[in-house]
């Protein structure tokens, strides 16, 4: 069973996803997480807090998913993409947290950090990738067609074009082998 804390951290992306950061009140985050209001405070002293507590949450489950990156039997960049698209998205949560920190990016006074917690995921996602292609623009390249991947998933956009996900892999293995060799040849 989930810890209370972890409950309210539920509770709040829910909320920021669903209603953005307007909605996602204190008053709203304990009745949703099923804590009192008490009970939230004991665990998040404010809102800002509460922000704070999401963006370590981030960075945790960030580097736990680069980790499994790094060890996928398909390795970083099939990985990488993969869990980009609906329905394989990465298993310990990475993406739900991750958009429910994209819902406050904009937002006073934690907006700022927000954006920096994101560029952290992207950090560890990139570093992962370099692992496999030692080519820092080909890799940035790949996090950006999967960056590509996971904004058409928000947005509800097809994969378009009769091009499947295992085509781009294709397609990308077909260019990161001869510069993965050059790079160690």
């Amino acid at each position: 069973m989930a810890s209370a804390r972890d409950r309210v951290l539920d509770a709040y992306e829910t909320l920021l996803i669903e209603q953005g950061s307007a909605g996602a009140t204190l008053d709203a985050v304990a009745a949703a997480a099923e804590v009192s209001k008490g009970g939230l405070l004991y665990h998040f002293s404010s809102k800002d807090a509460l922000a704070k507590g999401l963006f370590e949450r981030l960075r945790e489950r960030s580097e736990a998913d680069a980790g499994l990156m790094r060890r996928s039997p398909e390795g970083p960049v099939a990985y990488y993409l993969l869990t980009s698209v609906p329905g394989n998205e990465s298993p310990i949560g990475l993406t739900r947290t991750y958009l429910a920190t994209l819902r406050i990016a904009d937002a006073s006074p934690t907006g700022a950090a927000a954006r920096a917690a994101l560029a952290g995921v992207d950090a560890d996602g990139l570093a992962a990738l370099v692992e496999e292609i030692p080519d820092p623009v080909l890799a940035w390249l790949v996090q950006l067609v999967g960056d590509g991947l996971y904004l058409r998933t928000l947005t509800g956009a097809p994969l378009t074009g009769g091009v499947s996900v295992d085509d781009l892999l294709d397609r990308l293995r077909q260019i990161i082998g001869p510069a993965r060799s050059a790079a160690t040849g």
